[in-house]
């Protein structure tokens, strides 16, 4: 581990066959990290919610005829996905004159159309990062088998420089694709992750939005 450690610290030296390489992965690796950092806090934290123990609540209250402290309940986590859309749907309710299934349901799909790109932007940005980071990985491979090869052919190389060309083209090689996948792998499952959590929101928001335009058009 130890040997594997200090040659791929080596890697990054300005003077390495490898280095051009592995900073561009690096800098992937950076985009990738500080956007997964972001999107994590924003889906698992800021725009989560418990839906079905607030939906609970909000449908106790609307059933109720308290409709203004369903409101209220609403705008205090606004920041969240699902109790903006909700908020957008009970104003609209209070708002109509007259009940009006159409008007309820298009005030809900403009908070959903507001909130879901809120929610699935920049996520595909990891998938992206990983691939390019791989790429690049594979590139670095790519070329310190050439240098590998150069160095067996023997062509413009004195003898007594083959083995140490030869090494340092085996090692831009393996030190690149190893460095491209260490990105790669960690990206691609926060991407999936993040991914499936921000569906799981959007599929919930949809079931109760569903569930409490029924249950308002049913008691007004």
């Amino acid at each position: 581990m130890e040997v594997f450690l200090s040659q791929f610290g080596e890697s990054f030296a300005f003077n390495s066959t490898a280095s051009f390489y592995m900073y561009f992965i690096a800098i992937f690796g950076a985009f990738a990290l500080a956007i997964g950092i972001e999107r994590f806090y924003y889906i698992m934290i800021r725009s989560n919610v418990n839906s079905d123990k607030f939906m609970a609540e909000i449908r106790k209250l609307v059933a109720g005829g308290n409709m203004d402290r369903a409101i209220a309940l609403c705008d205090k986590g606004k920041q969240k996905a699902l109790p903006f859309v909700v908020l957008r749907g009970l104003k609209r309710a209070i708002e109509s004159e007259t009940l009006d299934f159409r008007a309820i349901q298009n005030a809900v799909d403009e908070g959903t159309l507001e909130v879901i790109p809120k929610l699935q932007e920049r996520t595909n940005y990891l998938s992206m990062f990983a691939n390019v980071a791989t790429l690049t990985g594979l590139m670095g491979t790519i070329y310190g088998l050439i240098i590998s090869f150069a160095a067996v052919s023997g062509e413009g190389i004195p003898e007594s420089e083959k083995t140490k060309v030869l090494a340092r083209g085996i090692s831009a090689a393996m030190n690149t694709t190893i460095f491209g996948l260490m990105v790669a792998i960690p990206s691609l499952i926060v991407y999936t992750y993040l991914t499936n959590r921000t569906t799981k929101i959007i599929d919930e928001m949809d079931e109760h939005l569903v569930k409490l335009i029924n249950l308002i058009t049913g008691n007004r």
